[in-house]
């Protein structure tokens, strides 16, 4: 049986930043506020760690001061410890060929940190998808299909992601073709989430970087279709890979759904995050506050309806904020009003000021602009 305490965890913490530009010009993937009081590196940690993962190494490239801020030592996940942990792992630059571009450098350039673990097995996910997911079944899965590699699926439209994979899978999970690249309305695709014994993935990146070949989906999974025993463990439980601004708007709204949000705060795996001691959320005598997430700190004078508000946001009197995002710290003035819009952290728009944005068009607000 496999137990957690011998698997190493590496996440890739600015996977698809170009899908998110705009959320992730100033930030990596995984410090992108999401659902009022977390960020989507939060999900990720939060299912390594109520597997019982205790060693978990992600992997930056740049932008990362905001993901550092909010990881800290790793308290809020009890991964701060003398022994295992978290280990914040920088761009390491291989030769002259500067910071990586692709997972087979990326992993090439922390191998150090690979190898000298003691773990034997390894388990590699994104930020970008949001879920609360059991890898203990994913553990239970491997051992049980005997998979080299077991990889994370989820049955659907496909997201809008370079190089996602897109599989056929036989009646005992084993994955019989790989797809890249395509588009489809209903399919097995990847979340990204892969699950093999660290000496296999040791010799498949080193293989593959002898090789100069830099594509993980290409080089090594379509590549390995027949040579390896690749089974995929779909994953039945709320699922969003956050491919676009689009996609971003509409998780958040999903959360005012009961049903998604009995899944993804599930009480036997619980979200960690950075814990931010604030007061309570107050509301005024005239405020009224209908099918909305409103986070601690916050001061709610006017109207919100269908929205999800961050951590200190203050709404004044006569204010309207309707089916919008609205990060930390952010003002909304008196009179105001705002719909289908996204505010990033420290937004003020003045009062009396209006900024309507469409449901499948949402305007985004970058951080700290006044409007």
């Amino acid at each position: 049986m496999i137990r957690a305490n011998d698997v190493l965890a590496i996440i890739h913490s600015n996977a698809y930043d170009d899908a998110l530009p705009e959320l992730t010009n100033m930030r990596t993937m995984g410090s992108v506020p999401f659902g009022g009081r977390y960020r989507l590196i939060d999900f990720t940690l939060s299912n390594l760690v109520n597997a019982g993962i205790g060693k978990v190494g992600v992997i930056t490239k740049s932008n990362y001061q905001s993901l550092m801020d909010h990881l800290g030592t790793g308290k809020p996940w009890d991964l701060s410890r003398k022994r295992s942990g978290m280990y914040l792992l920088p761009p390491f630059v291989l030769g002259e060929t500067g910071a990586f571009d692709s997972r087979i450098e990326s992993l090439k350039g922390n191998m150090h940190f690979i190898s000298r673990s003691k773990e034997e097995y390894v388990l590699i996910a994104d930020c970008n998808v949001v879920t609360n997911f059991s890898f203990d079944e994913l553990m239970k899965f491997h051992e049980e299909t005997k998979a080299d590699i077991s990889i994370v699926s989820k049955r659907g439209k496909t997201p809008d992601l370079s190089n996602l994979m897109t599989f056929e899978i036989g009646e005992d999970k084993r994955i019989t073709s790989v797809t890249v690249g395509a588009k489809s309305d209903d399919a097995d695709y990847s979340l990204n989430i892969f699950f093999m014994k660290k000496a296999l993935l040791e010799r498949l990146i080193n293989e593959a970087y002898s090789m100069h070949k830099t594509s993980m989906t290409i080089d090594i999974f379509q590549a390995n279709t027949k040579n390896l025993r690749m089974c995929a463990m779909n994953c039945d439980n709320f699922a969003v890979s956050i491919d676009s601004l689009d996609t971003y708007y509409h998780a958040n709204m999903m959360l005012l759904e009961k049903e998604v949000r009995g899944d993804l705060f599930n009480k036997k795996r619980p979200v960690y995050t950075k814990v931010r001691d604030d007061m309570p959320a107050l509301y005024a005598i005239d405020s009224s506050v209908t099918n909305s997430l409103v986070s601690d700190g916050c001061d709610i004078k006017g109207t919100v309806e269908g929205s999800v508000l961050g951590r200190g946001v203050k709404v004044e009197k006569g204010a309207v904020v309707k089916n919008c995002v609205i990060m930390q710290d952010c003002f909304i003035g008196a009179g105001a009003h705002i719909e289908n819009v996204i505010f990033d952290k420290d937004v003020v728009i003045k009062p009396g000021k209006t900024l309507v944005g469409a449901d499948d068009f949402p305007i985004y607000v970058g951080k700290r602009i006044v409007i």
